[in-house]
């Protein structure tokens, strides 16, 4: 064995050269051993090298520095699991394009110019400041918990975008009808669903029978986004919808009859994704580019114009803030084409007749 004053050690195990030296770990002394190739000159080489990484405080584990993006990704997801979190998948589609650009960097060498980098690349591909937000916030978080975890010493800086870039899409009657009528028979209640309601496409996926109360004829709903329950009463065609779903729910397979506890499902097993038979609904109909989320809007929007009073409204899509249900109300150009009309018809049946109106006291000008 061989010492270096005071660095640590150098020992060989069979025809490779090893390196002890130590670090403090929650105020004790340990030793750290770290293979260091087939030449003595490779060993002090690595030995001196860790020794100044100690001593100006930039020694990181060798074990830890290799940890890799989609280590901490993977290990985030986990996280989230455990905790029960509704929105692994969604979050898996978000981290696609981080996972493609970063994952197989160790993660010690992730830097902020990287990410600043990567947002330029992702905008000039056309890509919306919220989808964009989404993927490094995702990736924020999961160095984050590694911290936490002790897995990592620093984290990077994270820019995020500002997002003033709220979709205006909705539907149209026409448009909603004739997506309806291309997509498959196990999908159109839930799109029906989600045009009268304005639900999200999470709480309408995890349905199940125990949620209706067919005597009652309530829907309700017990855990969403805003961890708050919804109860809306069925009637006309949000009724017919659950009828027909639970005549459905009886799926015969080739040993046996299975009776899904889904109320929506394709052939008994829930619905993961719908993506492609969408896109192919949406292209049939001639309206390319539509996305399940604008049912959202177009709810909101249909309400208002129907006269529902916004906190009626808001019980039904459970928005939690008059905010971010005035978001999702757009306005189209013929709403401001209405408006302008009604407005001119208002004013052009006032009266033109001059009104004299006195001035208050203590206002008449000096002579």
């Amino acid at each position: 064995m061989k010492g270096l004053r005071g660095q640590g050690r150098i020992f060989k195990r069979g025809e490779k050269y090893w390196v002890a030296y130590y670090v403090d770990v929650d105020g004790k002394s340990k030793e750290q051993r770290e293979s260091a190739g087939y030449t003595m000159a490779d060993a002090k080489k690595l030995l001196k090298s860790r020794w100044i990484e100690i001593h100006s405080g930039k020694f990181v584990d060798p074990k830890k520095a290799k940890i890799t993006v989609n280590d901490l990704l993977d290990n985030y997801l986990v996280h989230l699991k455990n905790k029960g979190a509704k929105s692994v998948s969604r979050l898996i589609s978000d981290l696609k394009r981080i996972r493609e650009t970063f994952g197989g960097f160790r993660a010690i060498n992730v830097k902020s110019p990287m990410m600043d980098q990567y947002i330029s690349e992702q905008l000039e591909l056309g890509r919306a400041n919220a989808t964009i937000n989404r993927g490094v916030s995702a990736l924020k978080t999961a160095f984050n918990l590694a911290r936490k975890q002790e897995l990592l010493k620093d984290v990077p800086f994270f820019t995020t975008l500002r997002e003033d870039n709220a979709r205006q899409g909705f539907f149209e009657k026409a448009e909603y009808e004739a997506i309806l009528h291309h997509l498959p028979d196990y999908l159109k209640g839930v799109v029906q669903l989600a045009y009268k309601t304005g639900w999200r496409r999470a709480e309408i996926l995890n349905l199940k029978w125990e949620s209706v109360d067919l005597q009652a004829k309530e829907l309700r709903l017990w855990t969403s986004k805003n961890r708050e329950g919804r109860c809306i009463p069925l009637q006309g065609e949000l009724w017919n919808v659950i009828e027909r779903q639970w005549s459905a729910r009886e799926v015969k397979l080739k040993d046996r009859t299975l009776i899904s506890h889904w109320v929506f499902h394709n052939k008994g097993e829930q619905i993961q994704s719908f993506y492609k038979a969408w896109h192919t609904a949406c292209n049939a109909a001639g309206y390319p580019g539509k996305l399940p989320h604008d049912f959202r809007r177009t709810a909101a929007r249909n309400m208002t114009r129907a006269g529902v009073t916004e906190t009626v409204a808001m019980s039904i899509t459970g928005h939690k803030t008059n905010s971010m249900f005035r978001r999702y109300n757009i306005t189209s150009q013929e709403d401001k084409k209405q408006a302008l009309l009604d407005t001119e018809e208002y004013v052009r049946g006032q009266s033109s007749e001059k009104k004299i109106y006195p001035l208050p006291t203590g206002t008449l000008p000096k002579k």
